[in-house]
């Protein structure tokens, strides 16, 4: 079931850290819009990839704190094997599912996806993972399941930001369920061609490129298909700045900062901000959300 959605990209249209290890083909989420449709002059130069020491030493995970390289330097804590999930809720054969066991039925893709994170900064990201489509359809979604809801590992021993309270732990998120089957949506397993280091989500976090970074969890534990929308971390924090959908629109800002530009991680400390795409580039997802008010559901 996997790869009903992807593009091949040439080496002049991708350039990475060392030519993405020499891969002879890429294949990627940024269909639609073309690698580097976000228009102007944008669209003259390709959109690289940021090197690993870029992905791994400049992320949120305020499990190990809140600073920005805090997970790099703290995360080395974290026990990722072995490791189960639970997909439980309205599916056919709920179960602890081992993630070896998961990832000898799933094929892995090379995905580079546009990251944007609610911040206002943006990276493009190698991923490797697999559809989390083909993940539901082998525990059998129910007829009745609308909604998909996500939890992180709890483990405070290790993880020692959840020893603060700054925030409800353990992280929980949710798709709809039309989102979650798209074949953007990905739960990834590592970067580079390498495994997923521990704070960028090892051994297993969600993707969901269109939406902003914090809807793509970390570390899941526990997947469950229900019939009502779930409860998400930052949407029990603080709903008014942070809605159940956070999809990336550059027309709708967060109260305390404009969403209509980004800071591109690694193009250097005074270039210049660039324009944001609705849908963070993918315009192939906008038929999700035909005659709905995305101010009002944003």
């Amino acid at each position: 079931m996997a790869g009903r959605w992807k593009n091949t990209l040439t080496e002049n249209e991708v350039t990475s850290e060392a030519d993405f290890l020499n891969r002879r083909q890429i294949m990627a989420g940024l269909a639609g819009v073309g690698l580097a449709g976000i228009g102007g002059a944008a669209q003259a130069a390709p959109l690289q990839p940021n090197s690993w020491e870029e992905i791994t030493s400049y992320n949120n995970y305020y499990e190990f704190g809140t600073g920005k390289d805090d997970p790099s330097r703290n995360a080395h804590t974290l026990t990722t094997s072995p490791w189960t999930v639970k997909i439980d809720g309205m599916v056919d054969k709920p179960g602890d599912y081992d993630l070896d066991d998961i990832l000898s039925k799933m094929t892995i893709e090379e995905r580079i996806y546009r990251f944007r994170c609610v911040e206002a900064w943006s990276m493009v990201v190698p991923w490797d993972g697999f559809e989390l489509a083909d993940l539901l359809t082998l525990a059998g979604v129910q007829s009745g399941a609308r909604y998909v809801a996500f939890e992180t590992l709890y483990r405070p021993e290790e993880m020692p930001g959840q020893k603060a309270p700054i925030l409800d732990w353990p992280y929980v998120e949710g798709l709809r369920l039309d989102e979650a089957m798209h074949p953007l949506t990905i739960m990834a397993t590592g970067i580079y061609g390498k495994p997923m280091p521990n704070q960028n989500g090892a051994p297993l976090r969600l993707v969901v490129p269109w939406k902003y970074g914090f809807k793509s969890i970390k570390s899941v534990v526990r997947i469950t298909l229900t019939d009502r929308q779930p409860p998400t971390t930052w949407n029990k924090t603080n709903a008014r700045e942070y809605g159940f959908y956070s999809n990336v629109n550059p027309q709708v800002d967060h109260p305390r900062w404009s969403q209509a530009s980004e800071r591109r991680i690694g193009s250097g400390l005074f270039s210049k901000r660039v324009p944001t795409p609705m849908f963070n580039g993918y315009d192939e997802v906008a038929s999700l959300y035909g005659g709905m008010d995305l101010k009002k559901n944003f």
